[in-house]
């Protein structure tokens, strides 16, 4: 299991602001033990090729893999003009991967926004239409399409069209696709979503390719079922807290027991970082002494029911063997 971070706390002055460059951002993280960054869509000021090798070159300065590219293409939108741009942005998102991350990276993709407009059948039809004309792209450059259960970007009016367990269940169910599009498990999304987020897990294990992993805490005075009793409607509730991976509401024991005994040993990249480097530096020890102690320390990359489909599709493997004593020590 190799390990990535994902900068939550600084997203709004990357991709917003623009405060912070990705290259900052890349320095930055120079000081966390992990092994690769996940980048967000939104870093891309430039799309050009040369830009993009610049990232990658001072990715590779810093020790670092690209596994994940995280993008916020919203497919539901009523707008047919609209949803064509958001395809073509995704379209080049998944280039991108493809330049930094090699094959076997992954492109995140969701359904789209729960515009009130728009009935439960129109948008699943549209998602799945919208995936389906992705997939020969992601099979030409060899990348995983990773649908996560989210629920909402930071642009966005609207929570995510398929928040609810069910209607993602039925979108995921729609592809059937297990070599170039599977599953990105949130753990948090799912609390927040009403879920228990292991439960979760369990529904989606066999489709699971890449993971995001952070914690959510209740605030004094709140409870579940005061939490729960909102069905994800009010998204993140401020009965939810931010804070380091293994102190929270999910039950990382269970989870990370089942992501090992359905042979998961991939990536799992933290999301954290909103109060701070220093509790991003504790859920990146936290995840390194827990790959000791559910992953067998394995700094392996290899996610067996992802394979056994590439297997089947006559594919070659895209597992990847241990790091080196040399890059751990100087990651």
């Amino acid at each position: 299991m190799r390990i990535s971070v994902f900068p939550k706390g600084d997203l709004d002055a990357i991709a917003v602001k623009r405060t912070m460059t990705v290259f900052e951002w890349i320095e930055k993280a120079r000081v966390l033990p992990a092994d690769g960054l996940e980048l967000y869509s939104g870093m891309f000021w430039e799309t050009g090729d040369d830009f993009v090798d610049r990232v990658g070159d001072d990715l590779a300065a810093a020790g670092f893999e690209m596994p994940m590219l995280c993008a916020s293409p919203d497919f539901t939108n009523p707008d047919p003009e609209v949803r064509k741009a958001e395809l073509d942005r995704e379209a080049e998102m998944i280039r991108i991967t493809s330049r930094l991350g090699g094959p076997g990276a992954s492109t995140r993709v969701l359904s789209g926004q729960r515009h009130p407009e728009v009935s439960l059948e129109q948008g699943l039809d549209w998602v799945t239409e919208a995936i389906e004309s992705l997939l020969p792209l992601a099979r030409e450059l060899d990348i995983t399409l990773a649908i996560e259960n989210h629920y909402k970007d930071g642009h966005w009016k609207y929570p995510e069209f398929a928040q609810k367990k069910e209607v993602f269940l039925e979108l995921v169910n729609r592809i059937d696709d297990r070599v170039h599009f599977g599953v990105q498990y949130d753990p948090s999304n799912a609390i927040v979503a009403g879920d228990d987020s292991a439960d979760f897990l369990d529904l989606v294990i066999d489709r699971v390719v890449t993971m995001q992993a952070s914690d959510r805490s209740l605030a004094p005075g709140g409870s579940l079922d005061d939490l729960r009793q909102s069905d994800g409607t009010i998204g993140y509730s401020p009965l939810l807290q931010h804070g380091v991976i293994g102190k929270g509401l999910n039950d990382y024991d269970r989870i990370f027991t089942t992501l090992s005994g359905a042979g998961y040993d991939g990536w799992i990249s933290i999301e954290d970082g909103v109060n701070g480097m220093g509790e991003m530096l504790e859920s990146v020890e936290y995840l390194r002494e827990a790959r000791e102690r559910y992953f067998g320390g394995s700094t392996a990359v290899r996610v067996e029911n992802h394979e056994r489909a590439r297997a089947a599709a006559g594919l070659p493997s895209l597992a990847q063997p241990a790091l080196t004593k040399q890059r751990e020590a100087g990651a």
